[in-house]
């Protein structure tokens, strides 16, 4: 990993993650090296209990390690406190998860606004905001739907937006074809490749099916809490991202 090391966005070096304690205590990371580049599409694999969502729990802040060095730009994220850590992910990074987590009364455009509304952005900015986002998911037009009035592929695409409505540098997306069919996954894919090929947006992607972790360009593996493989994937799906409608 030594190549990558020099100019990591993020790295970790030693990295444990201890839940509980005494004779109950389970040590989830045992001591996890890795370099993420800006830019990187990268799918992290791994079977249930190997570590790969703790990991990522930490490389979103949104957890902190037990022990160990987390540099994000070169700056140590172990040391900071709650406060932060919460301006550290409002500032660099979006979120994509497996549920959508959209508010079910609220409309899409209203969904992908949270965000800015958290930042205290005034109405007029946050909602052309909005709008851009939905426009970069193929979403025009259904700026005014509520969930319900959404199919999930559709659904997840107002939670894309959500995540990159405020220009994040790193997405982090946990699972995020698991709740759809194996043509809205293709769909969601392409999207997020996409984003990441044309926006330059470093995308780090949990996932436990190979033909979704095929669209990476590097593949990361865990293991009983430690990285097993870590390989370059030479030859990533390349998928057309189709626009989807209904």
């Amino acid at each position: 990993m030594s190549d990558r090391c020099a100019d990591a966005l993020i790295s970790l070096r030693g990295v444990t993650k201890v839940y509980g304690q005494g004779a109950t205590a389970f040590l989830a990371l045992k001591g996890v090296d890795l370099d993420i580049r800006v830019g990187e599409f990268v799918a992290i694999m791994g079977p249930s209990g190997s570590g790969k969502s703790t990991a990522m729990n930490l490389l979103g802040c949104l957890d902190r390690p037990t022990g160990g060095e987390y540099r994000f730009h070169g700056v140590p994220v172990q040391g900071l406190d709650r406060d932060g850590l919460a301006r550290l992910r409002r500032k660099f990074f979006g979120f994509v998860f497996q549920g959508f987590h959209l508010l079910p009364r609220t409309t899409a455009l209203e969904n992908v606004e949270l965000p800015l509304i958290y930042r205290g952005e005034k109405l007029g900015p946050r909602r052309e905001a909005a709008r851009r986002a939905l426009a970069a998911v193929g979403l025009s037009g259904w700026e005014r739907h509520t969930p319900a009035e959404l199919s999930g592929g559709q659904q997840q695409r107002v939670a894309i937006a959500r995540a990159i409505v405020t220009g994040p540098q790193v997405l982090l997306a946990d699972e995020p074809t698991g709740n759809l069919d194996t043509q809205r996954s293709h769909e969601i894919m392409g999207l997020i490749q996409r984003l990441n090929r044309e926006q330059g947006i470093t995308v780090l992607m949990v996932t436990h099916e190979a033909d979704i972790a095929a669209y990476a360009a590097r593949i990361v593996r865990f293991v009983d809490g430690l990285v097993a493989s870590d390989e370059p994937n030479p030859h990533p799906v390349q998928a057309a991202d189709h626009e989807e409608t209904a």
